[in-house]
């Protein structure tokens, strides 16, 4: 939700505030702007749209300085129009204000400031103006801006720049901040991603944080102005990474960066000669005293862990995923013998965040599986195991899917060694199933008919997703994948729920996406026919041979023939494939999809 950036040092900033900017488009695309300090003041630019009017409203009417503040919205208060972009400034334009989060108490501020100028319908104005009042008062900026925080309820990310002062001032709690240093700038932003092509040296930033940079370098202090140490450390994404790579969409290169993150989270931890997974982070003996699992994650997370408590019920040991903003809000009892699982790609989702802290206390142990170093969910749990699937900038998540699936499918073998002794030969054949799986995603990337379904079914009326074991999860983000870049209604069910009402839904013109991954597939080769019966057209994603698929389904996406418990990420590649093809057809903004953003860091 929303981007910040923000830098100081030699040179003119403007640039790569806008690029920036570019870099986190993801996090919001609703408006955007910049303010800069320069010999005269403050000089802000601010645009509704993407960052593209930005751009051309800097050419038009250039500025300049080496230090500044950038911005791109996603809206929460007010829609998205020129006054309610940020950067944000007092009456006076003296102070220049970026923000990303929510401030709960921005109504009594609000009332409190009455005799204050408000131009916007934000929450994050009120921050300016009460930085005003302070500076009114006598205070310095720096007293100002802690002041001002003091006041502040809510979860916030804040970065803000002064008149006269060549200092960028940030603070959080609740939201991502993170800092990037080099030899003669600082940077400051929501996400690594915003400066990483000009500094690979990161300092992750802490709730109560605040952080003063200038051409001389940065301080961290916490709330009373103490200095505090945090850890520099070096990211090891490459810049390219982050970029389109010739692509049309992000999306479509995520999608074919499938096989070399499978190949960064499976290496190093996969011992099929011993029949054992090893996973680095966690020492010997993590699970001891375990019983139950419990999962935690929201969207595309969230149907990871649901795959893998299927994974972990079939080797016996009880587990369930809960959508952690359900979690959070009543979470179920949990004590010593319970391991709760927190599943984020970023580590920073609020909702995931705080099914985790509702559950602090209990005697749970808590193990975070996440894509981001130095996250905040890294910090609240006891154990963190990383996807090392690389930076994901696509809103519609991808690679990110597949590498907390095999991720979790090592995770799970290596919970069941630890909780009921497991089986070395089952485990050696699964992990023999994952070393070939980075082969097995490049052999559907290169084969796929994904794009004759999508030119065939791109005008439907529904879109429905089946499955049935690993395959329900994998039919619940084929259709969530379908819905967010093509804008068309797309459900997923259980296959066994079929009867249960959806075959209501289903006619002639709303095709049925079956999986098939070598479990089960007669049950849903059954549910099959009663879709045919019914004049429904059927995709089947199967494997090469599957009995007598092609007899009752209109297309067949091939996935090669592999271990059951890992065929659903091939499948996923197949409906990733279609969904991509189809909000192509259809000319969706597929990097942008409407009213969406990449990271949920409020609830």
């Amino acid at each position: 939700m929303c981007g910040i950036t923000a830098r100081v040092g030699t040179g003119d900033a403007v640039d790569e505030l806008l690029a920036g900017l570019r870099n986190l488009e993801y996090r919001g695309y609703d408006s955007a702007g910049i303010a800069t300090v320069t010999a005269d003041g403050l000089d802000v630019i601010k645009r509704s749209g993407e960052i593209d009017e930005l751009c051309e409203a800097v050419e038009a009417s250039p500025v300049r300085g080496a230090t500044g503040v950038g911005h791109t919205r996603w809206s929460t208060h007010g829609p998205p129009t020129d006054a309610n972009a940020h950067p944000h400034t007092d009456c006076l334009g003296k102070v220049a204000v970026v923000h990303n989060g929510i401030i709960d108490n921005y109504t009594e501020l609000r009332d409190e400031l009455s005799t204050h100028e408000f131009t916007s319908e934000t929450d994050t104005e009120v921050v300016p103006h009460l930085i005003e009042e302070l500076l009114s008062a006598g205070y310095s900026p720096e007293q100002a801006f802690r002041r001002a925080v003091d006041r502040i309820s809510g979860s916030y990310a804040i970065a803000a720049v002064f008149e006269g002062s060549d200092a960028v001032y940030g603070t959080r709690s609740g939201s991502p901040l993170v800092l990037g240093r080099s030899d003669d700038c600082c940077y400051l932003a929501s996400d690594v991603p915003a400066f990483l092509e000009y500094t690979d040296e990161v300092v992750y930033l802490q709730d109560g944080d605040v952080v003063i940079m200038d051409a001389d370098g940065y301080e961290v202090t916490d709330t009373d102005g103490v200095a505090v140490e945090r850890e520099v450390e070096t990211v090891d994404w490459d810049p390219a990474d982050a970029g389109k790579g010739g692509y049309d969409h992000y999306m479509l290169k995520e999608i074919y960066e499938q096989p070399t993150a499978l190949r960064q989270s499976i290496r190093g931890r996969s011992n099929p000669l011993e029949g054992r997974a090893d996973l680095e982070e966690l020492p010997e003996g993590a699970f001891d005293g375990i019983e139950s699992v419990h999962l935690v994650a929201m969207g595309t997370s969230y149907h990871a862990a649901l795959y893998a408590s299927t994974l972990l019920a079939d080797r016996g040991i009880p587990a369930q995923a809960f959508l952690s903003g359900e979690y959070g809000s009543s979470p179920p009892p949990t004590d010593d013998r319970t391991l709760v699982i927190a599943v984020t790609q970023s580590g920073e989702t609020a909702d995931t965040l705080s099914a985790v802290r509702s559950i602090q206390g209990t005697g749970a142990q808590t193990l975070a599986v996440t894509n981001v170093v130095g996250s905040t969910i890294t910090r609240e749990c006891e154990d963190t195991v990383y996807i090392r699937a690389g930076p994901e900038i696509g809103v519609a998540a991808t690679k990110s899917f597949s590498s907390q699936v095999a991720t979790l499918t090592l995770l799970s073998e290596r919970l069941s060694h630890d909780i009921t002794g497991g089986t070395p030969r089952a485990t050696t054949e699964i992990l023999e199933a994952l070393s070939v799986l980075p082969d097995d995603v490049q052999r559907i990337l290169d084969e796929s008919t994904a794009a004759d379904v999508a030119a065939e079914y791109h005008d439907s009326d529904s879109y429905f997703f089946i499955g049935r074991g690993v395959g329900h999860p994998v039919s619940l983000e084929g259709a969530l994948k379908f819905k967010e870049i093509t804008y068309d209604h797309a459900e997923g069910f259980s296959a066994a729920e079929l009867k249960h009402g959806p075959l209501a839904l289903v006619t002639e013109n709303t095709p049925v996406f079956a999986v098939f991954t070598g479990r089960d597939d007669t049950k849903t080769l059954h549910n099959v026919k009663e879709i045919r019966a019914r004049g429904a057209p059927v995709v089947a994603v199967a494997a090469e041979g599957t009995d007598r698929i092609e007899e009752y389904a209109d297309h067949v996406l091939e996935i090669p023939d592999t271990h059951p418990d890992v065929a659903g990420v091939l499948a996923n590649v197949q409906l990733q494939l279609v969904s991509y093809l189809a909000a192509d057809e259809l000319s969706r903004p597929i990097d942008k999809p409407r009213n969406l953003a990449k990271s949920v860091t409020v609830e």
